[in-house]
């Protein structure tokens, strides 16, 4: 069957959602309703219908089942393509886009209590699809291969729900304190900001306060409060993230808000450190300012690797082999380097601490020339290189 003339929609027109069921279950404090303006409204979508509503009588419509969590992951897809069914790993009906002329047809699959036979979703002119299928596995902003879900809160605990959103929104290549001891807590925290409608931006600014509070500890001596300020920011840094993802409600200033901080502070962080080992006495001026030259010129100097290897290879360093990413959990960036500084001041050592930083430094520098050298070599035998995260899974290839 196809759609006459009259149902076809104006080029680049958004189709007109149309809810199937509903759920009380809000994670993060937001309906799945919600969820989908925010997650839809992204590309365009306006038109949001309840579940008894009619469907329109010309147009797309996009059906989608308002019981269910979509991955935002999917909602550019969900929105682009047209004529399929969207099944969960049930083989139940979650999203369709239908012209409207198909609509009440397409919507009767949903409201059958048995999955649709391949016939009846052919005879509606549609291709069934799932969540793997529909979207990217691949996602380039959180440098990670995790395929996208859609989760049945029916079968679900909210709280259930909410770890399964946040950990979706987790970064799959980071430092080892963000990956495997931040979660946890920052979930907690992610849940009494979203709570107490707490914006991640009101948390990127107090994360700010805590840069400038560790600088000024740092500067006077005072390593052991400083560290705890710095600590304290870094668990913010990944919170106020986070708390954008799970809420859907990143704009473009809190992005450069919250990146420029991250890509600014540490240097400022590096040269306090050095001041403070300076004014209290534990080095002096001469050699000392070597360490300090390494430290924050090294800093400086693997961002613009990173630059550069992303400029020539069009994917980010830690993102090209197993290997890179393995090697971003300990380079030498804020986190790693603020471990190694507070093992050596909890061993009464801070100065020794400074010199241990600017030594993985230099060899974080080594290792990483060293890469850029392998990958245009790669590039030019190859004709270019891809990130691993970006290729079939063995089980998939």
């Amino acid at each position: 069957m196809t759609a006459s003339s009259d149902d076809l929609p104006a080029p680049n027109a958004k189709p007109v959602v149309c809810l199937v069921g509903a759920s009380d279950t809000a994670p993060f404090g937001i309906n799945p309703i919600e969820r989908l303006r925010r997650s839809l409204g992204k590309h365009g979508v306006e038109r949001f219908l309840g579940p008894h509503s009619v469907p329109p009588e010309s147009g797309r419509v996009l059906l989608v089942r308002g019981d269910r969590l979509f991955d935002d992951a999917l909602s550019k897809d969900l929105v682009a393509r047209a004529d399929y069914l969207l099944l969960d790993e049930n083989g139940m009906p979650v999203a369709a886009n239908v012209a409207a002329a198909r609509a009440l047809q397409a919507r009767s699959l949903f409201e059958s209590a048995a999955a649709p036979a391949p016939g009846a979703i052919a005879s509606l002119g549609l291709v069934p699809v799932t969540a793997g299928t529909l979207g990217l596995s691949y996602r380039h902003a959180l440098r990670k291969r995790e395929a996208p879900f859609i989760l049945d809160l029916g079968k679900l605990t909210r709280s259930e729900a909410e770890w399964r959103l946040f950990m979706g929104a987790y970064k799959g290549v980071t430092d080892f304190v963000t990956k495997y001891l931040w979660p946890v807590p920052a979930l907690w925290v992610t849940r009494f900001c979203a709570a107490r409608k707490i914006s991640p931006n009101m948390v990127t600014l107090l994360s700010l306060g805590f840069v400038l509070l560790a600088m000024w500890l740092f500067s006077i001596g005072w390593f052991g409060p400083g560290l705890i300020a710095a600590w304290i920011m870094t668990f913010l840094d990944t919170v106020d993230g986070k708390l954008a993802r799970v809420t859907l409600s990143s704009t473009g200033w809190g992005e450069v808000f919250d990146h420029g901080i991250d890509h600014v502070h540490p240097p400022f962080w590096w040269a306090a450190w050095w001041w403070g080992l300076v004014s209290n006495g534990y080095v002096g001026t001469g050699t000392s300012q070597l360490v300090l030259w390494i430290v924050v010129g090294g800093y400086v100097l693997g961002r613009l690797q990173e630059g550069l290897f992303l400029l020539l290879f069009k994917i980010e360093m830690h993102a090209w082999q197993r290997l890179d990413s393995l090697f971003r959990l300990v380079t030498q960036r804020r986190n790693p380097n603020l471990f190694i500084l507070t093992v050596f001041t909890i061993a009464a050592a801070p100065q020794e601490g400074f010199l241990a930083v600017a030594i993985w430094t230099v060899v974080s520098l080594a290792f990483h020339f060293g890469r850029l050298y392998m990958a245009f070599r790669a590039s030019r035998r190859d004709g270019g290189i891809t990130s691993w995260l970006a290729r079939p899974a063995p089980d998939q290839a």
